[in-house]
């Protein structure tokens, strides 16, 4: 059960995992002391003792005595040299804070935070600190959270302005934590379009370290996500903690190592090109962060993420429902279709068992190609001649499911809402516009914009009675600026788009609960907790190649769980690569998310339309397995030439194991693959090979895999617990 136990100046949060422990100092300043495996109790007095070089009492906020202490809201200008989670501008040009504790208040439950996604629920307990600067009167409320079922705190910051003059805030982390040592590796996930959240491991070093985006969106080069991980934590064993912030906008995460070998670790928005005016009586909310603590390595920090994620964020009618099979059209014809066309691949997936035909790009405007129409979201005629209505009857009339693709922040120059509306799109005036992909950005911070987004798709979605819909968003920021904003508030834009965003979505999935929403911003340039909280999966990249998949997804699953990621079989040679994989290992790494196809099944061979039968039922029968059961990392493609992991049911009686071998070679010896998560004391029957093995010698001698001849040969076993 989760907890928060105060004894005197002592807060201590916990559950049947974890502690995360604080302190009020004599001076009352709040100080760090513990957060890791759980304590019955904590004397901070070693704790700070150890940071203060020996001398508890060397923490005085007189000759810079605060440069040492582990704090929990650190600020800048007033005896801590380094990095601060709070930075302002006072009315007097000064940029020093002093906030020091005044009062704390534990609660039930999780509150949520005004206008900003964040985790939710019951089983959970919230302690409300609120700090002060005497001199500005400043406030700060420190809001922590700790669940019941998850090694995990939320933590979030409000600054309110009580004092009579404006206050400009240039920087507000949603969390920062002071750790003891920085004998710790950094992980964090970077790359780019279509090789999205490669996963990057080193140790820390003195100075700051981390991943961070400017672009407006949480990025295709980089996640609100890292790890600290000993060094010889592995993926089964070891401690590591992971942070990630429920946010969708520009971001930083950062390691720090100062002068007396401690980490700092602070997460939130991005202060750079960053300010927001606070005027007198009014309050800015940072985004939520999460911190999660595993003694069972990489493993067990995901599965935390994963369990967290499920149970308190995601939207609670898609959690565990089912997610149809789906056929999107994209890769089957791009923008080169009509009506009979689609109604004729439609069939083709109907026959094979799919339930849901997805149209994407090209079906509004003068949409032949991606330079124009973005914004006129009435239908093309000339390709849909009777309208999206007719095309949605004659899908459903399959026994489909249908849905649509749209990307409603965006605006082409070329299109009738540009010429009537060119202020709403973002850019400084006197500049020339920047496009990428032949497009701009609308400005989701203007009320009027967020009207117009929330007709366009809510239109749409009425017209075409869809039951799907692929929210696409194919370009970050640039020229930015508004029209709509004052000079001394241009630098609120970014966050202000994101706020506008939510504010949209949060409309609409009321107005359409029963829509099954998928993001997608050029594949997974925006996936992240934000997101997830309006939509329960997201597109997880454009690259749908096995190979590069098995990387791609490989290093989402350190913060996101199998059922939050659109994965689909595509055609070969593979679009993005070339790359020609048997279909065996495509279905099998496809099986890895929210199962679906992304080719035209009409241009199979007949060998391959009739396994599409047998695909779709498989993925239908082991969906709850695959999607929401305890996934295990077991060979990375990133250490070598194979990549495996095995999803396990929660009550250990199935499993779906996954090998694949991206290149063959001559003369080696098969590999021996040791299981996790299993029952030892289960017996399971390999159904694909009829074998029986008891759990214990799956888990500690292995498994044998002997792949198929040729490069990117797979293996795909379901695991069924039988009888002794």
């Amino acid at each position: 059960m989760a907890e928060i136990v105060r004894e005197g100046n002592l807060f201590h949060l916990r559950n049947e995992q974890i502690s995360y422990i604080l302190c009020v100092m004599p001076e009352n300043v709040l100080a760090h002391v513990y957060f890791g495996r759980r304590l019955s109790r904590l004397n901070p007095d070693p704790v700070l003792r150890h940071a203060g070089s020996g001398d508890t009492y060397y923490f005085t906020t007189q000759e810079c005595g605060l440069d040492r202490l582990p704090q929990e809201y650190p600020s800048f200008g007033l005896g801590d040299q380094r990095e601060g989670a709070l930075r302002v501008e006072n009315a007097d040009g000064s940029s020093a804070v002093d906030l020091r504790f005044v009062s704390a208040v534990i609660e039930e439950g999780k509150p949520g935070l005004e206008g900003l996604p964040a985790t939710l629920g019951s089983g959970a307990q919230t302690l409300l600190i609120t700090l002060k600067d005497r001199q500005t009167n400043l406030q700060v409320e420190l809001l922590y959270t700790v669940f019941d079922d998850c090694a995990a705190i939320a933590r979030s910051a409000k600054i309110i302005n009580a004092g009579l003059a404006d206050v400009k805030i240039t920087g507000a982390m949603s969390l920062s934590v002071d750790l003891p040592d920085s004998r710790w590796d950094l992980i964090t996930l970077n790359g780019a379009w279509a090789r999205e959240r490669n996963v990057y491991r080193r140790p820390l070093m003195p100075g700051f370290q981390g991943t961070a985006t400017q672009c407006g969106a949480s990025s295709l080069q980089q996640s609100p996500f890292l790890a600290l991980a000993r060094p010889e934590t592995t993926e089964a064993q070891g401690e590591a903690i992971g942070a990630a912030l429920v946010y969708s906008g520009n971001f930083k995460a950062q390691a720090a190592v100062y002068q007396n070998d401690a980490a700092r670790l602070t997460l939130g928005i991005n202060d750079t090109d960053f300010a927001w005016l606070l005027p007198s009586g009014e309050a800015f909310q940072t985004p939520e962060a999460v911190l999660v603590y595993s003694r069972e390595g990489l493993g067990g920090m995901s599965r935390h993420f994963h369990r967290l994620w499920e149970n308190h964020l995601l939207p609670r009618k898609w959690v565990h429902a089912h997610r149809p099979v789906l056929l999107n059209s994209w890769e089957a014809a791009y923008f080169d279709f009509d009506e009979e066309k689609l109604v004729s691949i439609a069939q083709s997936a109907a026959n094979a068992g799919v339930e849901l035909f997805v149209m994407d790009d090209g079906w509004f405007g003068h949409r032949d190609d991606d330079t124009t129409s973005l914004g006129d979201w009435q239908v093309d005629k000339k390709k849909l001649p009777g309208g999206l209505g007719r095309l949605s009857d004659r899908v459903r009339a399959l026994g489909l499911q249908f849905g649509i693709w749209m990307e409603p922040e965006m605006v082409s120059p070329d299109s009738d809402l540009y010429r009537a509306h060119p202020d709403w799109a973002i850019h400084i005036p006197g500049r020339t516009p920047i496009t990428g992909r032949h497009q701009l950005t609308l400005d989701l911070s203007r009320k009027d914009v967020q009207d117009f987004v929330f007709r366009s798709v809510a239109d749409t979605l009425k017209a075409s009675k869809a039951a799907y819909l692929k929210w696409d968003m194919n370009r970050n920021f640039s020229n930015i600026g508004s029209a709509a904003l004052p000079p001394e508030q241009q630098k609120e834009l970014p966050h202000r788009y994101i706020l506008g965003l939510y504010a949209v979505m949060e409309k609409l999935v009321k107005a359409f609960p029963d829509v099954l929403f998928e993001g997608c911003a050029s594949g997974g340039g925006r996936f992240d907790p934000g997101m997830l909280y309006y939509v329960p999966q997201f597109w997880c990249s454009d690259n749908t190649d096995a190979l590069c998949r098995c990387r791609i997804q490989y290093g989402t699953s350190l913060f996101l769980p199998a059922s939050t990621m659109g994965s689909h079989l595509s055609a070969v040679p593979n679009h993005q690569t070339g790359r020609i994989a048997p279909i065996e290992t495509r279905f099998a790494v496809a099986l890895g998310g929210c199962f679906g196809y992304e080719l035209d099944p009409r241009k199979l061979t007949e060998e391959e339309q009739a396994a599409l039968q047998g695909q779709v039922k498989f993925a239908q029968e082991t969906e709850s397995t695959r999607l929401h059961g305890h996934q295990y990392r077991l060979l990375s493609p990133f250490a070598g030439n194979e990549t495996a992991w095995i999803t396990v049911s929660k009550d250990q009686k199935e499993a779906v194991f996954t090998y694949v071998k991206a290149q063959a070679e001559a003369n080696t010896a098969p590999a021996l693959v040791k299981l996790q998560g299993l029952n030892p004391e289960n017996r399971y029957r390999i159904m694909e090979t009829n074998e029986v093995y008891s759990g214990d010698e799956l888990m500690y001698s292995g498994l044998l895999c002997k792949a198929g001849m040729g490069d990117t040969a797979s293996l795909l076993y379901t695991l069924k617990a039988v009888e002794a």
